[in-house]
């Protein structure tokens, strides 16, 4: 059976400063989302067992393991990809990712307000989360709890912003809104019209 990895990042750890700080970036990657993979592989590993054994007395928990690290691995996945540094951050002025957002938002600004009142919102320890849901052809922003609540099955993610507070704490403290209103300045746009370009093709 093939196991999951933790994915490097796309940058060096200091290139998102000064709106995220290499510390934080540092504990997230190498340690939080190490995590989440070795619990993956976990699950999948006990689950075979349960298999082989035709034993699942477990497959409650087993299945809530594999839904919370397995959505917690391809978030932080894209998470990463979601972010770049300051001077390669470029809003998009044309194109289809500006089209889509006007249609679907109204603008890029209602769309940042919208996002960032969602990533502000989230109960507790979640994600801000845009996708694309291919049956009604639209962008949609969704808020996700303990990273698989709040799913609307089918949609694909594409941007990811991560408020649990270990995403934030050492640098803004309680702050969460101060992170968003920073997280902007790091957006990689160009990666996510990529990603929405590939999926509609």
């Amino acid at each position: 059976m093939m196991e999951y990895s933790l994915p490097a990042l796309p940058y060096d750890y200091n290139a998102l400063e000064p709106f995220m700080d290499e510390q934080t970036l540092r504990l997230h990657h190498g340690k939080h989302h190490a995590a989440y993979v070795n619990g993956l592989n976990a699950a999948l590993k006990k689950l075979e067992e349960a298999r082989a054994k035709a034993d699942f007395s477990s497959i409650r928990a087993l299945e809530t393991a594999l839904a919370f690290h397995g959505s917690g691995h391809m978030l932080h996945s894209l998470f990463w990809k979601s972010m770049c540094a300051q001077k390669q951050s470029a809003e998009p002025k044309s194109g289809a990712l500006f089209e889509a957002i006007a249609r679907d938002f109204g603008s890029l600004e209602s769309f940042k307000k919208q996002f960032s009142e969602a990533a502000k919102a989230v109960e507790g320890s979640g994600w801000a989360i845009l996708v694309y849901e291919p049956e009604g052809k639209r962008l949609l922003i969704l808020q996700v709890e303990n990273h698989q609540k709040l799913a609307l099955q089918g949609s694909i993610p594409l941007l990811a912003l991560d408020v649990w507070e270990h995403a934030y704490y050492i640098l803004y403290k309680s702050d969460r809104a101060k992170y968003i209103e920073n997280w902007w300045n790091i957006c990689d746009w160009s990666g996510l019209e990529k990603r929405l370009s590939a999926i509609k093709e």
